[in-house]
């Protein structure tokens, strides 16, 4: 079994900045792909942000030049550094990773972490 835990979320003013971290840990012979997508009331969850192993990367448009995703391959972490927060980035954010278990390749979610842009 694979568990992801996201910590770093929390309330912040327009223009500010967070960064958010995920651990993978569990069964792990490696990790594809590890992600951060995000879920605002009313709306389907979206990628935000995404880093394959090679280092290749990925963002919503919105997110461009104000996001970046990087990842510690030798301790199954990923991080979303988000700066220029506006109103709209709101909602809850997941980390996604596509582990390889060695017989096994699929993706874990974890648990999700708010994300409020507010003055």
């Amino acid at each position: 079994q694979v568990q992801l835990v996201e910590s770093g979320g929390g309330l912040v003013q327009p223009g500010g900045s967070l960064r958010l971290s995920c651990a993978a840990s569990g069964s792990i012979f490696s990790i594809d792909m590890m992600g951060w997508y995000r879920q605002a009331p009313g709306k389907e969850r979206e990628l935000v942000a995404r880093i394959i192993s090679g280092g290749s990367t990925d963002y919503l448009d919105s997110v461009k030049g104000r996001f970046t995703i990087s990842r510690d391959n030798a301790k199954n972490m990923v991080y979303l550094q988000m700066n220029s927060l506006k109103p709209e980035d709101t909602a809850v954010y997941y980390c996604r990773a596509q582990v390889n278990s060695g017989y096994l390749s699929r993706p874990y979610w974890g648990q999700g972490t708010q994300v409020t842009v507010s003055s």
